[in-house]
């Protein structure tokens, strides 16, 4: 189910030098903001959760997961040169497990551990608010790293899609309207999260058991539907 070469082509493609660029900028943006933070407020468990909930949690993991989970595969796509890739022995669910892994490894990378160390910088770790928000970038990259990909498996336009989903329907309508909450990735990672922290120092929307059902039902039927896609892709020589 994990192919090494599709692995380090995906890497390649994903940590070149532009889009390594834009993935380095939200994360240095997060750590600046904790460190300015910390220096005028000084250390105040509120004031972390409202950076690492209001920023990290809800703006850098869903836009890092965009341009990780739809890198992954999009431009492949989108300039036909997967062609070369479902050309070779290798089994298309295997290359979008493969890729899946790719996504969520940078993903990760570039968002649970710089909410960590901004947590760190901000009240030290009181209460676990940097350990539980580190936990909730670290299950919500999973997902959206799933999600994303199944966009770019199936749309031109996976990054336009994945901005309206991460920045209208998450952020907007979910502090807009109650129930748009409960479809919201963000909402199931911050379930995660309360679990860890103190009490009533992280809330959500979702309780924990359902939020737990409906992260690994998003990650394993898109991952799923997005091998059936690409499945479904035809090359010139097999038609």
């Amino acid at each position: 189910m994990y192919d090494p070469t599709v692995a380090r082509l995906t890497y390649r493609a994903l940590l070149g030098r532009r889009r390594a660029a834009i993935l380095f900028v939200l994360p240095a943006l997060l750590l600046l903001i904790a460190a300015a933070v910390r220096m005028f407020a000084g250390a105040d468990d509120q004031i972390a959760c409202n950076v690492l909930g209001g920023f990290a949690i809800a703006t850098m993991v869903p836009l890092i997961g965009v341009i990780a989970g739809t890198g992954a595969i999009g431009p492949e796509i989108d300039d036909g040169s997967i062609v070369y890739l479902l050309a070779k022995p290798v089994k298309r669910p295997t290359i979008i497990f493969t890729k899946l892994i790719v996504a969520i490894a940078v993903t990760m990378v570039f968002s649970a551990l710089p909410t960590l160390l901004a947590g760190l910088i901000l009240n030290g770790n009181g209460q676990q608010i940097a350990v539980a928000y580190t936990i909730a970038a670290l299950v919500a990259s999973i997902a959206y790293s799933a999600l994303f990909l199944l966009l770019g498996t199936v749309s031109r336009h996976a990054v336009v899609l994945g901005l309206v989903y991460a920045l209208v329907w998450e952020a907007l309508f979910g502090s807009l309207v109650a129930g748009a909450r409960t479809l919201s990735v963000q909402q199931w990672s911050l379930a995660v999260a309360q679990k860890v922290s103190g009490d009533g120092v992280v809330t959500s929307e979702v309780g924990l058991p359902l939020a737990t059902v409906l992260l690994v039902a998003v990650t394993v039927a898109a991952t799923w539907y997005a091998g059936q896609k690409l499945r479904a892709l035809k090359l010139a020589g097999e038609e």
